[in-house]
């Protein structure tokens, strides 16, 4: 059982190294067009653990203001030929808002022959960062795209592995939660669980159960749900508790009950649904999928505590739920574990280093060109 096991964990990290060898071409990259969208490409270019760089952006006129005015304008769309000669990129993002008589066609074809990818703003956006757009997606893309698929035997293999692992996850980590109940007994007053209706499946409500990690609100209700609302109320132990995930143990019961999977959106309280469903696009969404104890938002982003922040974790909710796969899902409990392990906060936090750094780095691009001129 045990070299069952071990073989098991090594050829999940191969594959884990196989894939994470599978990046963007290194090749430059050649925006086309200045709009909204381009500004968020450069952004997540920025922060980007992909070795893909922007060689520039091709519209008819030079952009203005931060951050395009800091990437080189290569030309008009007429050039496009010949800037693609002279640069020779990889790819060709196309982020034109409005499309009907402004696209190079001619160029653009003869770059795809030239074996140059061609790809829409919103694709690349998705296929780079790990979620999707939803300000810029409109209800006819999201119909006419691919994925969305949450029936048949992946579906199926998901749910078992989800009932085997929580069943063993019990089971082995019971001495654990034992000792979890006796320290959160000792260390404040109230009850060991903490349990909240959250929204479910098709948005049934259910009780959802956790290791309580703050002191009880008493008769005056907490402001909001959010943890900076009430950060002044967690407990000793419960800072451990939040900080390596252990807090969520107790939801393995939540999912032999069937109320949730193993991976999947995280169920947010009943009393913010009504919110998020009227802010929120697409929203409604996540109720499509059974919740999960763990999620892809959730490794991506955190913890949110704002209606941006949530709106941000939704767009990493619509990626899994458009192109949810069991590769997909071993990816998150991949990383769930590391987070469990070392304690280290989701991805956004890494990556938010990284666009601090690209923000440095083209401020002091900007200052060297405005001395040589």
């Amino acid at each position: 059982m045990a070299l069952l096991v071990a073989l098991s964990l090594a050829i999940f990290c191969t594959l884990v190294l196989l894939r994470r060898q599978q990046k963007f071409d290194a090749r430059p990259i050649v925006i086309l067009g200045t709009g909204p969208m381009t500004e968020k490409l450069i952004e997540e270019v920025d922060c980007s653990e992909d070795e893909c760089r922007l060689a520039g952006l091709v519209d008819h006129h030079p952009p203005t203001g931060e951050p395009l005015r800091s990437i080189p304008w290569l030309g008009t769309f007429d050039r496009l030929s010949e800037i693609v000669d002279s640069v020779r990129p990889s790819r060709i993002i196309v982020a034109l808002g409005d499309r009907r008589g402004r696209l190079p066609l001619e160029s653009l074809l003869r770059s795809r022959i030239k074996g140059v990818v061609v790809e829409d703003a919103l694709d690349f956006y998705e296929h780079l960062t790990g979620k999707i757009a939803i300000e810029e997606l409109t209800p006819g893309a999201l119909i006419l795209s691919k994925g969305f698929h949450h029936d048949g035997l992946p579906q199926a293999i998901a749910r078992i592995m989800s009932l085997t692992i929580a069943a063993v996850g019990l089971i082995v980590c019971a001495p654990l939660l034992v000792l979890v109940a006796i320290a959160i007994k000792l260390d404040s007053r109230g009850p060991v669980f903490f349990v909240q209706e959250r929204a479910g499946w098709h948005g049934e409500p259910f009780d959802l159960f956790k290791f309580r990690t703050m002191h009880p609100a008493g008769s005056a209700p907490p402001t909001s749900e959010w943890v900076q609302d009430n950060v002044g109320r967690i407990t000793r132990v419960g800072k451990w508790l939040r900080r390596f995930r252990i807090d969520e143990l107790p939801q393995m019961l939540n999912v032999l009950r069937g109320e949730m999977n193993l991976i999947g959106p995280r169920p947010h309280p009943t009393t913010n649904q009504k919110v998020f469903l009227e802010y929120i696009a697409y929203y409604g969404l996540r109720s499509t999928v059974r919740p999960g104890v763990t999620g892809w938002a959730q490794v991506r982003y955190g913890y949110a505590n704002n209606l941006e922040q949530e709106t941000e974790k939704m767009r990493y909710d619509l990626y899994y739920i458009k192109n949810h796969t069991l590769w997909l899902d071993f990816k998150i409990l991949f990383e769930t574990v590391f987070i469990m392990i070392t304690g280290h906060g989701a991805a956004e936090v890494r990556r938010q280093v990284r666009r601090e750094e690209a923000v440095r780095m083209r401020a002091a691009l900007v200052t060297a060109q405005a001395v040589e001129q």
